[in-house]
């Protein structure tokens, strides 16, 4: 498995940062490794849903649980990745700590890549987070 944890501080309310990272559908927009999510049920704070990601346009099934204003837990249920990413915020005093942490890896054949991947998903995981922090201290 492959684990990755990219932390930023972001200078705003903790509920402003939950506006943002808690709109799950708008994913694509900050987060480039993902090009399209469709949502398939919802029922109380758990969306299954299936995406396409950029490796490849690979189509993953994920199982979402919010947990407002703390953190969001994704796991990877079939596809080419397997394990969970989870997004969290923590106040710090006028400022938010948004945190990611990944522990995946790679399914099948595919697995022997895992750590190749690890370096390039850290680095999108950096840039999604620095958008993330753009768009709400503009």
């Amino acid at each position: 498995m492959a684990t990755i944890e990219v932390k930023i501080e972001i200078n705003s309310t903790i509920d402003k940062v939950w506006e943002i990272v808690s709109d799950i559908d708008n994913e694509p927009k900050f987060w480039k490794g993902t090009k399209e999510v469709k949502n398939i049920s919802k029922e109380g704070n758990t969306v299954n849903r299936e995406i396409t990601i950029a490796f490849r346009d690979q189509k993953c099934l994920q199982q979402v649980k919010i947990y407002p204003k703390e953190k969001i837990e994704v796991r990877f249920t079939k596809g080419i990745i397997e394990g969970e990413k989870i997004i969290s915020i923590t106040a710090k005093g006028e400022k938010t700590i948004l945190s990611t942490y990944w522990d995946i890896k790679l399914t099948g054949m595919m697995g022997m890549f895992t750590n190749m991947i690890k370096k390039h998903i850290k680095s999108g995981t950096e840039q999604a987070m620095q958008s993330i922090k753009e768009e709400i201290e503009r």
